[in-house]
């Protein structure tokens, strides 16, 4: 379950990230309610994780899921470059991230 909970957060992460890209342009209370829902969200679940899992590992797999993420979205969802480099590096992330789950 702490894994799950993990990895949810570092989606809501990502999804926090992408709600500050909309709350630039909708300065709205919906989308602030937005943003402080999924950054919430995060903590509450990076917290949770972090009971049963190394601060070391959960705060790293969760910056991970993040950074990956919020580059993919940008990808996909805001027009960013998909460059073979950039795609390269995201991968070298998240191999990071498995691989201190392997040497725990």
């Amino acid at each position: 379950m702490a894994w799950l909970s993990l990895i949810a957060a570092g989606l809501f992460e990502t999804a926090g990230v992408m709600s500050i890209s909309r709350l630039n342009k909708e300065r709205n209370a919906q989308s602030l309610l937005l943003l402080l829902g999924t950054f919430g969200s995060s903590f509450i679940l990076l917290a949770y994780a972090m009971e049963f899992i190394p601060m070391s590992t959960a705060y790293a797999i969760w910056t991970g899921i993040g950074a990956s993420g919020g580059a993919l979205a940008g990808m996909f969802f805001y027009g960013e470059s998909r460059d073979w480099r950039r795609v390269l590096c995201i991968l070298i992330i998240l191999g990071a991230a498995v691989g201190l789950k392997l040497v725990e």
